[in-house]
């Protein structure tokens, strides 16, 4: 976290926090709200980074942008985590720029999405890296990726590698993704918690 962020915090200890405002989009992109209602890319470098690095989950699985002495809780599309490969496509990064470390796990949604759980936690990984990620998937000895694939669509879980790590690929429904992960995709204030919205 920001040092400016964590000195806000010292000096103005009790601000309400802010839901709805803030979004993070299946691609791993933040949007804002404008005052119309809609929403708009925030497109700024240094807007994004500064999300990334004050980025955290409360205890109740809610993720949040600390902004100076306030948190902004963040609305997400799917994951709290959206996943790329690094620029040697050796490994793998988060939204947030942080390296995902040690690879533990890869799900197949009901929806043909790939989520990726790591060191930092579970990620879907971003659509545009799709066909990368698939080149450096290799199945279990004897079967073909598509044959592996097919088959946890289907409900197996199989054995493979990823960047050299092996896991387990295993089948997972969407609407079961948040309750697994321990994550609230749309937090909302608890009641006597006021919004500042």
């Amino acid at each position: 976290m920001d040092e400016v962020v964590l000195r806000a915090m010292r000096r103005w200890p009790n601000v309400s926090a802010v839901y709805g405002w803030l979004r993070l989009d299946q691609r791993g992109e933040w949007l804002i709200k404008e005052s119309d209602g809609g929403f708009e890319r925030a497109t700024h470098p240094a807007i994004g980074a500064f999300f990334g690095r004050n980025y955290l989950a409360d205890e109740r699985g809610r993720w949040y942008v600390q902004n100076g002495p306030q948190r902004v809780f963040v609305t997400l599309e799917y994951t709290p985590l959206v996943y790329r490969l690094d620029d040697r496509a050796a490994g793998f990064v988060a939204h947030t720029g942080a390296v995902a470390g040690a690879l533990r796990g890869l799900y197949l949604d009901d929806h043909n999405h790939l989520l990726l759980e790591t060191e930092l936690g579970i990620g879907v990984i971003n659509d545009r890296d799709l066909p990368g990620v698939l080149e450096r998937l290799a199945p279990p000895p004897g079967a073909d990726l598509d044959t592996a694939l097919l088959a946890v669509a289907n409900g197996e879980a199989i054995e493979a590698s990823l960047c050299g790590q092996r896991l387990r690929i295993a089948p997972i429904r969407r609407a079961d993704v948040p309750r697994r992960f321990g994550f609230d995709p749309q937090p909302a204030p608890p009641a006597g918690e006021p919004d500042c919205a």
